[in-house]
């Protein structure tokens, strides 16, 4: 197999941030896709591997609101992004999540930071953010606060997310950071 069926959200991103219709999203200085000011060392290891991810976020709870569908936050309040945008209107939501974010917390460097040996091992730990999502969701099941009963939707996606698509994802995200060429083994 070659090519890949991955789509990158980037290039739409850059569109919407520089589109004047799209008033409440900004460019960088140079016209480039600015989320913010997270840094790849801190990002939080629930991040699904993509382009956009939450690093150290504040925990103002804003991102599972504007981007239910793309973003979560951990038991701390910190958001990630637990799906990669595959629309528009994801996209959309992410930079809401990423500009609603007081610290700045969010970034969209991840493709020149993740590699098909980083993805491969990412998923070969996601036993563990499975493990996570599922009993974090339980926890909140018995909980009466609402900011956790919101949660538990996009908790049980994450995990359903892992046991289906995400694979699909993954393989295709690996196939393009390679070039469009398969790199060795796709046990993912």
């Amino acid at each position: 197999m070659t090519g890949s069926a991955y789509w990158n959200p980037l290039p739409e991103a850059r569109l919407i941030v520089n589109d004047p219709a799209e008033p409440r999203f900004r460019a960088g200085p140079s016209g480039e896709l600015d989320v913010g000011f997270g840094k790849w060392e801190d990002r939080n290891w629930l991040n699904v591997p993509g382009p956009f991810y939450g690093a150290a976020t504040f925990t103002c709870l804003a991102g599972p609101m504007v981007a239910p569908r793309n973003v979560l936050t951990d038991e701390d309040g910190l958001e990630f992004v637990y799906r990669q945008p595959r629309s528009r209107t994801e996209i959309v939501a992410v930079l809401e999540a990423a500009g609603s974010e007081p610290f700045g917390g969010y970034a969209c460097d991840g493709d020149q930071h993740w590699t098909p040996e980083g993805v491969r091992a990412w998923w070969a730990g996601r036993g563990c953010v499975r493990e996570w999502a599922q009993n974090l969701a339980v926890e909140y099941e018995a909980s009466t606060h609402e900011l956790a009963q919101r949660e538990i939707p996009a908790l049980r996606d994450y995990v359903s997310y892992i046991d289906g698509d995400l694979q699909h994802h993954l393989r295709d995200y690996v196939i393009w950071l390679s070039g469009g060429r398969e790199s060795g083994p796709l046990a993912i």
